[in-house]
C-alpha cells in the first residue's frame, strides 16, 4: 500500500468480542484508528490505544440511536475520511434452554429487533457516511454467516434470513457505492470459536474439510484483507471463511 501520512480509520460494530474483538487487534496492529461500537461500554480489559476515547456506546437495536451514532462518528474524524466500516455487530436470539428458533415461534418484535441489528443497521451506517467513505475510497465489510445460505442446527430463523439479506444487501450496495471509488464485500465465517459456540457444535466439525474450528483470527486477516489495497479490484464478493463447510 502507498505510503500515507494520516492513519487511516476503521468504524467497527461488535467490537466487544470474539471476531470483532480480533478484527480491532488486527487492524491496531497494522497502524490503523480504530473507532468501536458496541452495546457495553468500554472493557478496561481490552488495552489497544486509544480504545476509550475511540468507543461509542450503542445500541443498533435502536434506529433512532443509531441514526443519531453517524454524527458521532463524523464528529471523531479528523479529517473527514473513512477508510473502513465493518459491519461486524449480529444478534442470534435462542429460546428458552438454548433452543433454536425457528418461522413458527420467533415472535414479531424479536424478528425485528434482529433485522434492525443484523441488517438495517448496516445499511444506515453506510449510508450515513457515504461521503467520509468516498473521500477516503474506503471499503466496506458486511459480515455474513454461513447460515445464510442453509438451514442451521442452531442459528435461528430470523438470525439466517437476515444475514442472507445482507448477502443481497452486499450486492446491491457494491452496485451503488462503486460510483463514489467504494468496494463492499462480505465475509461469511462458519464454525468460529468464540463465546457464543452452542454445545454441539463438536459434532458440525466433524463433517467440515478441515476439521477443526476457525479462530477469530483467521477471520480477522480475511476482513483486513478486503480492507486493505491488496483487495482493490474486488468488490461485490462474499468470501466463505468456513473451513469449506459450504461445500
Amino acid at each position: 500500500m502507498a505510503h500515507q501520512d494520516r492513519p487511516r480509520t476503521l468504524l467497527l460494530t461488535g467490537a466487544s468480542r470474539g471476531i470483532g474483538h480480533a478484527t480491532v487487534k488486527r487492524f491496531s496492529a497494522e497502524g490503523w484508528r480504530v473507532l468501536t461500537c458496541s452495546r457495553q461500554p468500554f472493557d478496561s480489559r481490552c488495552p489497544w490505544p486509544g480504545g476509550e476515547e475511540n468507543h461509542i456506546e450503542l445500541d443498533l437495536a435502536n434506529p433512532e440511536m443509531t441514526i443519531a451514532a453517524i454524527e458521532t462518528v463524523k464528529a471523531k474524524l479528523t479529517d473527514g475520511k473513512l477508510d473502513a466500516l465493518v459491519n461486524n455487530a449480529g444478534i442470534s436470539p435462542k429460546a428458552e434452554g438454548g433452543g433454536r428458533l425457528n418461522t413458527l415461534n420467533t415472535d414479531l418484535r424479536t424478528w425485528g429487533q434482529v433485522f434492525h441489528v443484523n441488517f438495517f443497521a448496516p445499511m444506515v451506517l453506510a449510508r450515513g457516511l457515504k461521503d467520509e467513505l468516498a473521500r477516503a475510497k474506503g471499503s466496506v465489510v458486511n459480515v455474513t454467516s454461513i447460515a445464510g445460505v442453509r438451514v442451521h442446527p442452531f442459528a435461528g430463523a430470523a438470525y439466517s434470513t437476515s444475514k442472507a439479506a445482507l448477502a443481497a444487501l452486499t450486492r446491491e450496495m457494491a452496485h451503488d457505492f462503486g460510483p463514489l471509488g467504494v468496494r463492499v464485500n462480505a465475509i461469511a465465517p462458519g464454525e468460529v470459536e468464540t463465546a457464543i459456540l452452542s454445545p454441539g457444535t463438536d459434532k458440525i466439525v466433524e463433517k467440515l474439510p478441515l476439521q477443526r474450528l476457525g479462530q477469530p483470527s483467521e477471520v480477522a486477516a480475511a476482513i483486513y484483507f478486503l480492507c486493505s489495497q491488496d483487495s482493490s479490484y474486488i468488490s461485490g464478493a462474499e468470501i466463505e471463511v468456513n473451513g469449506a463447510q459450504h461445500v
